[in-house]
């Protein structure tokens, strides 16, 4: 696992999706959750950054939405987060994140991601 502290350089750099509001909806979950939680999903997103790119388990382009992938990170509870960004101008774009609560992933979150990342061009 690579933590904040680690030494070298980003490959890519996260950045916050944006709303035309103004507003940064994965900042936003991100602070919602628990200190615990919001430290596993920060280094996950981290290890990206360092590593990128990665495969499997930490990340994995989302099948069927061209140019969308996911961080995958267990959190407390045997709970599993979800991340989806795209890849912009060499930064990596973090679109969407939600706690899972099916195994299969639900088309509502999948949609919001892609029309954010649509929102994006």
């Amino acid at each position: 696992m690579v933590h904040l502290t680690m030494k070298g350089r980003k490959k890519i750099h996260a950045r916050f999706f944006e709303s035309d509001l103004g507003k940064l909806p994965v900042r936003d979950w991100l602070l919602s959750l628990p200190a615990e939680d919001r430290r596993i999903v920060g280094n996950d997103i981290a290890t990206a950054e360092f590593g990128w790119p990665v495969g499997m388990p930490l990340c994995r382009s989302i099948s069927g939405r061209k140019g969308l992938w996911e961080i995958r990170s267990k959190v407390s509870g045997d709970r599993i987060a979800r991340v989806f960004f795209c890849v912009q101008d060499g930064d990596m774009i973090l679109l969407h994140g939600f706690i899972k609560k099916t195994q299969k992933t639900p088309e509502r979150e999948l949609e919001i991601a892609a029309k954010r990342m649509r929102g994006l061009r």
